[in-house]
């Protein structure tokens, strides 16, 4: 081990000697903590409370990293805490609660299914945390594990808002499992909201909408919520076909550039 290595790895342990911080922290292990409590809804056989667990687990995922950049209290350990916290919160308990709520009759399949989910969110999340410092912080690459398992969570409540049992549709139930897996560890591109653009001054007209879209998930709180959902899902691979031409476009010009500067090295 080279001696550079080894003060590294001494900074790290002074660092953690010195203490951690409390505040992101505790609303990291709150959205731990509520990913467990829905495991524990789903071996009760509570899968509404399951879902809704889901959501506020959602919600502190959300607000950990917002509240550690306000207060400037960001680092390493938060960073890989978050993570694991994620893959359980959104790898294993929606796959759990899906495997137990309408997978288990498929059997093999069934449970295939669920440990591609969970499998494909390890990887969502492993890639995310690779590709942290690479990627445009306006666009997730793939489909985001937190909405993912909503979109779990928001099927379950779907079905439980109309009283459908979870035989109803069970092959687009199983259909959906397999879509989320794969979207989580496409190549498709996913808006963020971390623009900070997007809270600055805007149309009065885009007011009016929020509006608006606010009194509809009002009114009818778990099929919007639902719809709202599967439209984000829908929005990457939407997308990725409308922006075809343009990136053609720009692969060719890309290309062409690239033989003009061979040409003119040739020459030379």
């Amino acid at each position: 081990m080279s001696i550079d290595s080894v003060e590294s790895a001494g900074e790290k342990k002074e660092n953690i000697k010195r203490g951690i911080y409390i505040l992101p922290n505790l609303i990291t292990a709150s959205s731990l903590f509520a990913g467990f409590y829905s495991m524990v809804a789903t071996l009760n056989g509570n899968y509404s409370t399951a879902a809704i667990w889901i959501f506020i687990s959602a919600v502190c995922d959300g607000l950990d990293g917002k509240v550690a950049r306000m207060t400037g209290t960001t680092s390493k350990f938060g960073v890989e805490f978050d993570s694991l916290a994620d893959l359980v919160a959104f790898g294993v308990t929606p796959a759990f609660l899906m495997y137990a709520w309408a997978l288990k009759p498929f059997g093999r399949l069934g449970w295939v299914a669920a440990f591609l989910f969970l499998v494909c969110a390890a990887l969502r999340l492993a890639r995310f945390n690779v590709q942290v410092d690479t990627v445009e912080s306006k666009r997730f690459v793939g489909l985001p594990t937190p909405a993912s398992a909503c979109m779990v969570a928001a099927t379950v409540m779907l079905f439980h808002h109309f009283s459908w049992p979870s035989s109803f549709k069970k092959l687009a139930i199983l259909g959906l499992i397999y879509l989320l897996a794969f979207l989580m560890v496409s190549n498709f591109r996913y808006h963020s909201f971390k623009d900070p653009a997007f809270i600055k001054r805007q149309p009065f007209g885009f007011l009016l909408l929020a509006v608006v879209l606010l009194i509809v998930v009002a009114a009818e709180p778990v099929v919007m919520t639902f719809v709202v959902l599967l439209l984000y899902i829908l929005s990457g691979p939407v997308d990725y076909v409308v922006s075809w031409p343009r990136r053609r476009r720009l692969e060719k010009a890309v290309h062409k550039g690239h033989e003009a500067i061979s040409r003119e090295g040739d020459i030379l």
